[in-house]
C-alpha cells in the first residue's frame, strides 16, 4: 500500500493499527522481510518496494484553495480567498518544501491582491523510539508580499516538532521561532499624524491530538499559538479541525477549519487542497 506523506501536518506519521509497524508500511514487523522502508514507498506483502528496491525518493504536489475573513478591532471587515501551490520532495528522512500562494483580499473601501511570502525549508526525520518521532526543519521566508509597512526583508525560520503514537491515535505538538528581517517604519495616517510600526522576532507553539478513522481517513484537532509579528500586539491563537483522506495510492485530499479565539486571529479560516504523489 502507498504511504502517503502529510504534508500539511505537523507529524502524521500514524499507527495504521493496533499491532506493531515500525516503518508505517502496513506489513507488521514480524512479516517485514525489509524493515525501515521510507514512508512513502510502494511495498509488497513482505514489506518490500514493488517499483524499485533502490528508490529512496518521491515527491508530492498540492493545490487548493483557501478562505478567511477578519473583524479586528481596529479593521474593516475583509474576505481573502488565496490559491497555495506546494512541492514536496522526500529522500529517507530528508525532506524539502516549496510553496506559494496567490491572494485576493475585498473589504469596506479596501481591495489588494498579490503573492504571500514564499517558503523555502528542509527537515530531516528522527526517529526517536518505535512510538516517538521528531522532526527538525529549517526555512526562509522570502519576500515575495510587497506593502507599504517596509515588511520586504527575508525572515528566516527554525522548528521542532513531536509525535506520539499509540494504537490508533497520535499525540503532536511543536515549538517554532521565526527571526524577522524587516525594519520599523514610520507610517502616515489618515489624520495626519504619524505612527511607528515595530517588528519583533516570533515564538509560535502547537499541540493536539489525531486518530485514524480507517486506512484512509485521519482527523486531528490542535491548538495554535504565535505571536503577532508587530509589538504590542496580543498573541494569535487559533483552534484548528483537521481532515485528510487518500483517494488512492497517488491522489489524496486535505481539509482544515480554524477558528480565531484571540481578536488578532481570522475568525473563520477554511482550506481544501489536493494533493498528487508519485
Amino acid at each position: 500500500m502507498k504511504k502517503i506523506a502529510l504534508a500539511l501536518l505537523l507529524l502524521c506519521n500514524l499507527a495504521h493499527s493496533e499491532y506493531l509497524d515500525s516503518d508505517f508500511d502496513g506489513v507488521e514487523d514480524t512479516y517485514d522481510k525489509c524493515p525501515n522502508t521510507p514512508f512513502t514507498e510502494l511495498v509488497d506483502i513482505n514489506g518490500c518496494s514493488v517499483e524499485s528496491l533502490d528508490s529512496r525518493q518521491s515527491v508530492d504536489v498540492i493545490i487548493g484553495v483557501n478562505y478567511s475573513d477578519s473583524d479586528y478591532q481596529t479593521l474593516n471587515k475583509t474576505d481573502t480567498f488565496s490559491m497555495p501551490l506546494q512541492f514536496d520532495y522526500y529522500y529517507e528522512n530528508f525532506s524539502l518544501q516549496l510553496s506559494g500562494s496567490y491572494f485576493t483580499t475585498s473589504g469596506n473601501g479596501y481591495e489588494d491582491s498579490g503573492f504571500y511570502d514564499a517558503f523555502v525549508g528542509v527537515s530531516y526525520q528522527f526517529n526517536l523510539t518505535e512510538t516517538l518521532l521528531a522532526q527538525l526543519g529549517v526555512g526562509l521566508l522570502l519576500p515575495t508580499y510587497q506593502s507599504t509597512l517596509n515588511n520586504n526583508n527575508t525572515d528566516y525560520t527554525a522548528s521542532i516538532n513531536l509525535s506520539y503514537t499509540f494504537k490508533k491515535m497520535t499525540l503532536f505538538g511543536g515549538y517554532g521561532y521565526t527571526l524577522i528581517g524587516d525594519d520599523d517604519v514610520l507610517v502616515d495616517n489618515d489624520d495626519g499624524t504619524q505612527s511607528d510600526v515595530l517588528y519583533q522576532d516570533t515564538h509560535a507553539l502547537s499541540g493536539g491530538v489525531g486518530y485514524y478513522l480507517g486506512e484512509s481517513l485521519y482527523a486531528s484537532l490542535s491548538y495554535n499559538y504565535s505571536d503577532s509579528i508587530y509589538k504590542n500586539i496580543i498573541p494569535i491563537k487559533t483552534a484548528t479541525l483537521y481532515g485528510y483522506y487518500s483517494f488512492d495510492a497517488n491522489y489524496f485530499a486535505t481539509l482544515s477549519y480554524a477558528y480565531g479565539i484571540s481578536d488578532t486571529a481570522s475568525k473563520n479560516y477554511l482550506s481544501i487542497r489536493f494533493g498528487y504523489y508519485y
